[in-house]
């Protein structure tokens, strides 16, 4: 599959005959997230600091370098936020069994419950808002879960 590559100029439309579609669901999923980071709740984590607890949660154990190269971060960056993450007792460094100048990062179980809570936090705001929605737009929703995953990974 060919990598998608942004166009060169953004500002101009391009021949594409997807381009105001492609426009117009850029900002519906950014406003989406937008309002789903909104239910994080009170926590003080930065956008940042909670992507990596949550990735931590999702995919176990990383190294800084890891993590840095998954979120497209400096390593230098990414030490600074698992720092801030480590003083409030979310994340936590592990050396390597095997070879002790390796260091892992892990998820401690403030940060498990942490990402549980959000996850909760979020679902439950989303199902509620889905209530909105006419039948027909939640079909429509289900049906686009996949295509929407897809681009995603692309």
């Amino acid at each position: 599959m060919p990598a998608v590559r942004p166009t060169e100029n953004p500002t101009e439309s391009p021949a594409d005959p997807h381009f105001q579609e492609a426009a117009d669901l850029r900002l519906a999923v950014f406003r989406l997230a937008r309002r789903l980071r909104a239910e994080r709740g009170a926590n003080q984590l930065s956008d940042a600091q909670h992507v990596v607890v949550a990735v931590l949660s999702h995919e176990g154990p990383m190294s800084l370098g890891e993590l840095a190269a998954r979120e497209r971060v400096s390593a230098p960056s990414m030490n600074r936020t698992v720092n801030c993450l480590e003083e409030q007792g979310l994340v936590q460094r592990v050396a390597d069994s095997s070879d002790g100048r390796k260091v892992s990062v892990q998820i401690t179980e403030a940060g498990s419950t942490l990402v549980t809570e959000v996850k909760r936090r979020r679902t439950n705001w989303l199902a509620s808002a889905m209530h909105e929605l006419t039948p027909d737009e939640q079909r429509s929703l289900n049906d686009a879960t996949a295509a929407l995953n897809k681009l995603a990974s692309l």
